[in-house]
């Protein structure tokens, strides 16, 4: 009777092992998708972020001299506050980009104007939008060192980002 008392001692322990390896096994990929998961929804948030602070600067005419000076040239109804608002924010994935060993996530972002400002004016606007988007993602996973002077492309650990022209509603 004490043989076999033994015996049921020396198999749970084993048998308890074999389970937690299995479980193990299979939630290491679970895990890893869910912290690139984590990855993309924390740039997604960030582009937000510097999507809306871009349209506020453009919003309320915040602008460095220097491109306070060129509008005033170039486009004059841009150092006057106006009320773009940004609708929403999209991606495409690229897929895997062999030049920078990451995954390419193409940013669009939807804003909307007053109807009194005019096509390259909003290009302008739709630029400041767009830089403080990839300026705020690269904050964010501090890349900055990663990038050029306007941002583009940003950085994260698995992703590269690019944006493409706003898109005005």
């Amino acid at each position: 009777m004490q043989n076999l008392t033994n015996d049921l001692q020396g198999q749970l322990p084993i048998e308890f092992l074999i389970v937690v390896g299995i479980t193990v096994i299979l939630l290491f990929p679970l895990i890893m998708c869910l912290m690139d998961s984590n990855e993309l929804n924390q740039a997604m948030s960030a582009s937000r972020a510097g999507a809306l602070q871009g349209a506020l600067h453009d919003g309320l005419a915040i602008y460095p001299d220097d491109t306070y000076r060129d509008y005033i040239i170039k486009h004059p109804r841009l150092v006057n506050p106006s009320g773009v608002k940004i609708t929403k924010i999209d991606y495409s994935n690229q897929g895997f980009n062999p030049s920078y060993q990451k995954t390419k996530i193409q940013l669009r972002v939807h804003a909307s104007a007053p109807s009194g400002i005019d096509k390259s004016d909003r290009n302008c606007l739709g630029d400041r939008i767009n830089y403080y988007a990839r300026k705020k993602i690269c904050e964010s996973f501090r890349t900055q060192n990663l990038t050029n002077s306007v941002y583009n492309p940003a950085f994260s650990t698995h992703y590269v980002f690019t944006t493409v022209d706003v898109c005005w509603e």
